[in-house]
């Protein structure tokens, strides 16, 4: 099935939001309680618009027709009457290793790709389209923009429903990270890194 991986643009943002809310209540179920989700979702999760105006955010889509022949949808990722989005991630020559726009720990300064690796960030899927390569498409899009840029290295905060997918993909375990969360809870995460 074909998938178009492009870049987001700010008229993306009210799919993408929908798309993340979606991915994180469902596929990161297994890994996290639904309260340390909720939180997350209010504080950590979301649309990073920083990425899409860097250009270094990526969206995938199908068609509408693709989308009838897909298991029952999950999420309403529709950007236009021929399109939907199902599928994000992106990659950043910016200091920040994960959180969106509503993150306070943030840090916008620029990395020395000569120095620091790039960072893999903010990568979620549909449900009814998990599996079927969307986040490896997007990765390569990722990887391919960064060594572009002149890095030499790649770094992620990996979710544990990610940790799998980037072993996968040649990412090694550097640290088990805890994110404190607002509600007294935290997020454990594992910062991974890969050269390219």
């Amino acid at each position: 099935m074909p998938f178009l991986i492009r870049q987001a643009v700010p008229a993306d943002i009210p799919a993408l939001r929908v798309l993340i809310d979606a991915s994180v209540r469902q596929l990161q179920a297994g890994d996290y309680t639904p309260s340390q989700l909720e939180s997350a979702l209010e504080t950590v999760y979301g649309v990073d618009s920083r990425l899409i105006a860097d250009g270094t955010y990526f969206a995938a889509e199908v068609s509408a027709a693709e989308t009838h022949a897909a298991p029952a949808r999950a999420s309403d990722g529709q950007v236009g009457r021929h399109t939907t989005v199902i599928g994000c991630g992106g990659w950043s020559k910016r200091k920040t290793l994960y959180g969106g726009d509503r993150w306070s720990g943030r840090q916008d300064d620029l990395l020395d790709p000569h120095r620091d690796a790039a960072r893999i960030r903010a990568f979620f899927v549909d449900p009814a389209w998990a599996r079927q390569g969307i986040g490896s498409l997007i990765l390569e899009a990722c990887e391919s923009g960064a060594k572009a840029a002149g890095f030499t290295r790649l770094e992620t905060g990996a979710t544990l429903t990610g940790v799998p997918f980037y072993r996968a993909k040649g990412y090694a375990d550097l640290e088990h990270l805890t994110v404190p969360l607002p509600n007294g809870e935290s997020l454990p995460i594992v910062r991974m890194a890969k050269g390219v």
